[in-house]
């Protein structure tokens, strides 16, 4: 493999406004590509928004979700890859030909769809169907895959993402600074986001502390140290529908660095380059290789009946 660029970006996103999501999609992945990167990732349902889905009818959900790949925010991203030629990475509501909804992440470059995710553990709307398959594909020889928000907290699943063979995983998000049963939890006054320019410390103090990056560091990193991978996170910044949301995407490599990372209170990107040595050299892949399955395959593959209760949620009123 050869080392490869990659970006991932933040904005704040309008709810609903595909529109105006892609041209901010489209202007960001042009200067990525202009800086000499070969692929750039947004956040989860950076293409429709996010929140402002969580009160739909399945009516609703079906009117902003799309066919993939046949639908018409598909093909702009496409046409946004082929026009820069840069691989594009984006998530959106899709809908299957028997009105089944999920939460979608698409890989696209300038030949077409290269591959889409499932999110396994959706919430944000009663009516989303979870996926039920991991998902591994290339991009310039390296072996990718994707898991969306919620997924990356269950660590079996970037594990097994690793063990299929994944080098990058992407984690698309949109998350930090909602309340929770964590000391320091909590939603971020919105007044703060438009005080921004006048008074930039107070909101940085929310969005660096434990609301957001402060909580991201706890375990982010170690996604990527443990497993040896390059962990892509994206995260949207600004309003997303009521919540505000801290940004602070970044890339984080094998051996557990921020190696770039979103400062800006604003939409952004960033780049770093990649390099195959570092999948080998970091101790996770050490650890990958001491690993002995006969101790725990009936332990991890016990039955288990799948529980997910996100807090925030029933605060969210």
């Amino acid at each position: 493999m050869n080392n490869l660029k990659v970006s991932t970006a933040q904005f704040e996103n309008k709810s609903g406004d595909k529109a105006y999501n892609l041209s901010i999609i489209d202007k960001l992945a042009g200067k990525a590509a202009a800086e000499g990167s070969q692929v750039i990732a947004f956040h989860e349902c950076s293409v429709t928004g996010y929140t402002f889905a969580m009160p739909f009818t399945k009516e609703q959900m079906l009117e902003v979700a799309e066919l993939i790949p046949d639908g018409e925010s598909i093909q702009q991203l496409i046409a946004i890859a082929k026009k820069h030629d840069i691989v594009v990475l984006a998530g959106l509501f899709e809908k299957d030909k028997d009105d089944n909804i999920f939460k979608a992440y698409v890989c696209v470059d300038k030949n077409g769809l290269v591959a889409k995710y499932r999110k396994l553990h959706p919430f944000i709307n009663t009516h989303l169907t979870p996926g039920n398959a991991y998902c591994v594909f290339e991009i310039h020889g390296w072996k990718c895959g994707i898991l969306i928000c919620y997924d990356n907290n269950v660590i079996e699943n970037v594990r097994a993402t690793t063990l299929l063979g994944a080098d990058i995983i992407f984690m698309p998000h949109v998350t930090m600074c909602t309340p929770s049963t964590r000391p320091g939890a909590g939603f971020v006054d919105p007044k703060l986001w438009e005080n921004r320019e006048a008074d930039p410390t107070s909101l940085r103090l929310e969005f660096d502390g434990m609301k957001g990056r402060g909580w991201l560091m706890k375990w982010l990193p170690a996604r990527a140290y443990d497993n040896a991978i390059y962990a892509i996170f994206s995260n949207p910044i600004g309003m997303d529908a009521h919540q505000l949301k801290n940004g602070c995407s970044m890339i984080v490599d094998p051996f557990g660095d921020v190696i770039a990372e979103c400062r800006t209170l604003g939409d952004d990107f960033v780049t770093a380059t990649l390099t195959p040595e570092k999948l080998t050299q970091a101790g996770g892949y050490r650890y990958k290789k001491a690993r002995r399955p006969d101790l725990y395959r009936d332990i991890i593959g016990q039955e288990h009946t799948s529980e997910q209760k996100v807090v925030w949620l029933n605060m969210d009123k």
